[in-house]
């Protein structure tokens, strides 16, 4: 193997900073100057992007962010950067690294080096946005060489460490860089970083030029050819090789950047393991906590210390027998579980090193702690310590596998019913009349006055905890009122569902489910076609029909668009229900397609090189036209008389014919960075200046059923944007092309748009 030269002998000057670890992973990043990232939000690892797009924004960086329709869309951006022979940056989280997990040994199988940092959180389901290490443990067999990070100090470190690493031409692989969700991501500390770009630019040298990529098409290959097993199995050799040859130069790599850096990384970090006789195994931050009680047991005169590794793949078996060969008890605390394996993934990877040593005498106890980013604490690993301290003074461990910090629940605090249930009649009114013309075969709605439909109660209850103003709960609410009798109702992750469902309460007063972003239609479909047909074996006694409703908002209809195209064109009998509030606003305002052009979003900012958004906002009504459903409508707050009708329309086919789709343009104050008192003005002047028409696709028909321009009520758009913060910057005189160009497209959707009005087969 090539060893790396120790070229640097002095340490390079440093800034000393307070920052998380997330600050860290972006500034590595810019500082490294990647040519693509591709990224799709997700909490916690979202915030990297958003860095990296304030600095780009204030000319720090040329780096191309690019925003993906979801995860698995991001793994594809960066494959197909680094099959080009760049250099390519990721970051995500739990589901997220879930939703591109068949990407991931694509990646590593082909050989193409990049850098993804995983901030580490607990999987679904149930949901829960905090840190734990399920995510880390199904990236195990992905091929992706993993290094983990403790510290934000060391997730700057090991990031541009990552890079040299998956670049060396004895690995050619790609690298993930692990740290704690909000533990580490988050939370800021003392640390240091080079002033200079240029020494990390030095330290991780050149972009190789001779690996084979596709950038050159006088030099034509075939990336990516099906394989038989014969050459599969050679294949996997090579790349199985090329993993542990990394371990190797991680040590070298380490050995350099220490002689730069004056920071130093081991393959293990060992606190006070020279004659520990009791340790504790940990990943990441749990670790820096344990070495306090260590210091405490010390003083006590007890033998104790704390492994914690630097890289986890490849495992670095010699070294845990090196650093166990004295130890008596070993506890192996883990943030995740093998479930059924009686014990986690290092549990049985420090067990098999350990087999190698026929002399270890061991004890390994496994416990499984921490999860959805439950805290751990001093205590905590004092308890740990304490149980192995016992399995060493007995010489065997009374319960090898177990949880820790779960507690039994208690008969007396059963958890007592907050409001009753509703169902059938008390959602039905009679007042809304749906007949249909036996010529034209179109609906005619007929609704009281909306004073009228006020006794009717509302589908989800107070105490939700939405953001003041929010605009969500009129919009849907509004859009209950049109819809008689039980429902079932489908929430996507976002928002409306984040804000209601905080286990152990439910805002919710019928069914309701929810799923992730990317499979909400296909689901709903699942839970319409198993209701028709229980009920069409005689299987559940319901008389009265159910509306299955999916509610998507904050991108939903970005990463879950495949999901919907899917459910329209096998034409399920539901109705997919949009709130578009023009962004990711449930993991903090980043850029979703909804996003008007040039509105500024916390991944689209505004700066001396950028201003906003670079491209229009999705058409999604449009898109849903196009698959031929029954029904399609716009619909909001400021019309509501609209709405209803439509919302009874939507019923009518949803129960007839099959799937509705309708799309509420809602308001969201805090991102949109508007009063909260012009909710309904806003969205008044969004219809008048022809940004959001009102209007349906009727069996193929479009009707415009609001027209600005015939009620001599149409107005600028300047009228809409001036209301919100996020885009007071196209009002300036320096952005006045940017305007224009916006302008230009509401107009030119709006002629189409009258254009289908008025001829029934456009």
């Amino acid at each position: 193997m090539a060893l790396l030269e120790e070229k640097v002998t002095t340490k390079a000057e440093q800034v000393t900073a307070f920052q998380s670890g997330n600050e860290m992973a972006a500034l590595a990043a810019a500082q490294i100057n990647y040519h693509i990232m591709g990224y799709f939000p997700i909490t916690p690892s979202t915030e990297i992007a958003q860095l990296l797009d304030q600095m780009k924004a204030r000319g720090e960086h040329d780096i191309q962010l690019i925003p993906a329709d979801g995860e698995h869309g991001s793994a594809g951006i960066c494959y197909g950067a680094s099959v080009m022979g760049a250099r390519v940056f990721n970051a995500t989280s739990a589901n997220g690294l879930m939703y591109m997990l068949e990407q991931l040994p694509v990646q590593s199988g082909t050989r193409f080096p990049m850098v993804m940092n995983l901030v580490t959180r607990s999987i679904s389901g149930p949901l829960d946005i905090r840190g734990d290490h399920s995510d880390l443990y199904f990236s195990l067999n992905t091929g992706w060489v993993i290094l983990t990070a403790r510290t934000p100090q060391a997730v700057y470190d090991l990031n541009i460490m990552a890079l040299k690493i998956a670049e060396h031409e004895d690995v050619r692989l790609p690298v993930i860089v692990a740290y704690d969700g909000f533990f580490t991501s988050h939370q800021k500390r003392k640390g240091q970083y080079f002033k200079d770009r240029k020494v990390v630019q030095a330290f991780v040298g050149e972009r190789p030029t001779h690996f084979p990529n596709a950038a050159d098409p006088r030099k034509p290959i075939t990336i990516g050819a099906h394989m038989n097993g014969d050459d599969l199995i050679n294949n996997h050799y090579q790349q199985s090789e090329a993993l542990y040859r990394a371990g190797d130069v991680f040590k070298q790599v380490a050995r350099e950047y220490a002689l730069l850096s004056g920071r130093e990384y081991p393959v293990l970090d060992l606190y006070q393991m020279d004659d520990a006789e009791v340790a504790l195994f940990l990943i990441n931050s749990a670790a820096e906590t344990a070495k306090d009680v260590v210091d405490k047991l010390r003083a006590k005169g007890i033998k104790a210390g704390v492994i914690s590794p630097n890289i986890i793949r490849p495992f670095p078996s010699e070294e845990i027998r090196k650093a166990l060969k004295n130890v008596k008890a070993l506890l192996v605390g883990e943030r995740a579980d093998s479930y059924g394996a009686n014990g986690a993934n290092m549990t049985h990877e420090i067990k098999s090193a350990l087999q190698e040593d026929p002399d270890n005498r061991t004890i390994v106890l496994s416990r499984v702690f921490g999860l959805g980013g439950k805290d751990f604490y001093a205590d905590d690993a004092e308890a740990f310590f304490n149980l192995a301290i016992e399995a060493m003074e007995k010489g065997y461990a009374e319960k090898p596998f177990d949880y820790f910090g779960h507690v039994p629940g208690r008969p007396e605090n059963k958890l007592k019913q907050a409001i009753e249930p509703m169902h059938g009649d008390a959602f039905k009114t009679g007042l809304i009349q749906v007949t249909q013309d036996e010529e034209t075969k179109r609906l005619k709605v007929k609704i009281p006055p909306l004073r009228a439909l006020t006794a009717k109660p509302k589908r989800i209850a107070s105490g939700h905890g939405a953001c003041p103003g929010c605009g969500i709960f009129p919009g849907l609410e509004l859009f209950f009122k049109g819809i008689e009798g039980d429902v079932v109702v489908l929430f996507q992750t976002g928002c409306a569902y984040v804000v209601t469902t905080a286990y152990p309460y439910s805002s919710h007063k019928q069914t309701m489910i929810h799923n992730l972003f990317q499979n909400g239609p296909a689901t709903l479909s699942g839970s319409v076609e198993a209701f028709l047909e229980l009920k069409r074996r005689g299987e559940i006694d319901v008389s009265d029909d159910v509306t299955f409703v999916m509610v998507t908002g904050d991108g939903g209809m970005d990463i879950g668009m495949g999901s919907a195209i899917g459910t329209a064109l096998r034409n399920h009998k539901l109705i997919i229900l949009e709130y578009d509030n023009e962004g990711y606003m449930n993991t903090g305002s980043q850029m979703s397609y909804s996003t008007p052009m040039g509105h500024m979003t916390s991944t689209t900012g505004v700066g001396k090189t950028q201003r906003g958004k670079a491209f229009h906002h999705k058409d999604t009504p449009q898109i849903m036209a196009a698959t031929n459903i029954p029904y399609v409508f716009t619909g909001t707050e400021a019309f509501p008389q609209d709405l209803i009708k439509k919302a009874a329309k939507a019923q009518w086919y949803a129960k007839h014919e099959g799937t509705v789709y309708g799309k509420l343009l809602i308001t969201c104050p805090l991102n949109w960075k508007s009063e909260e008192r012009y909710g309904e003005k806003i969205m008044k002047a969004a219809v008048d200046s022809c940004f959001f028409p009102l209007y349906e696709v009727e069996r193929g028909k479009t009707t415009i059923t609001y027209d600005p321009e015939e009620k001599n009520k149409r107005i600028p758009l300047s009228e809409w944007l001036k209301y919100m913060g996020k885009a007071k910057h196209l009002l300036k005189e320096e952005n006045r092309d940017l305007l224009e160009e916006f302008e230009q497209e509401v107009e030119r959707r709006w002629r189409r748009l009258k254009a289908m009005h008025e001829h029934p087969y456009l």
